[in-house]
């Protein structure tokens, strides 16, 4: 039988990863109309979006120092709440890395690793959306397989927009220096994602 009280917790990690994806699509926004004299305005607005998602991450915490009785076991909670926080930390990271390499322009490969990024935090949310029926459900494990081949594909552009950085004859050592670690932040994302998904299967296998 649903219990309003402790089934809120699957509503909380839809919030969480409603973040990472407002965190995700600002920086898509910002990648695409991209001005470097703006980085202080787009700092503070992806910490603003960072410093939400830490505070309802707080609540779930609190929320479960209170209660006795939660869905799935305790340790599975703060996972799983740490992982999907932890896909907002690193696209903050991402802009952070920008603004320390005094990034002046953005190259092509960027706009198709912040897509996957994108693309696989959307997927993650469908994910936790069917979360609550885990039990039963033919579409999370789907889900998981999909965010695993997606972060493959992220893989693959990190690797071959890295060497693309090293074989541009007109790009200076210390932007390629920038860029490769850029690049390596955004592929981190995707990481973040899987290992998201890496707690939610194993709550699923311990569960049914």
């Amino acid at each position: 039988m649903s219990n309003k009280k402790t089934d809120r917790y699957f509503d909380m990690f839809i919030e969480l990863c409603a973040y990472s994806h407002k965190a995700a699509l600002l920086l898509r926004e910002i990648l695409k109309d991209f001005d470097s004299e703006k980085f202080s305005e787009y700092m503070t607005n992806m910490h603003a979006i960072e410093h939400d998602g830490d505070v309802a991450r707080h609540k779930m915490m609190q929320a479960l120092a209170r209660e006795f009785i939660t869905p799935i076991e305790r340790e599975d909670i703060v996972a799983m709440g740490e992982r999907i926080d932890t896909v907002t930390d690193k696209i903050e990271d991402v802009l952070q890395k920008m603004y320390m390499y005094n990034v002046k322009a953005i190259r092509e490969d960027a706009f198709a690793m912040i897509d996957t990024i994108i693309q696989n935090i959307e997927v993650l949310d469908e994910a936790l959306k069917e979360f609550h029926n885990f039990k039963k459900s033919k579409i999370i494990q789907e889900k998981l397989i999909e965010i695993n081949r997606i972060e493959e594909e992220g893989d693959r552009l990190y690797i071959e927009g890295t060497r693309r950085i090293f074989t541009d004859p007109d790009i200076t050592p210390l932007e390629a220096f920038g860029w490769s670690h850029i690049y390596h932040y955004m592929e981190d994302v995707n990481d973040a994602c899987e290992d998201a998904a890496d707690v939610i299967e194993g709550v699923v296998l311990r569960n049914t």
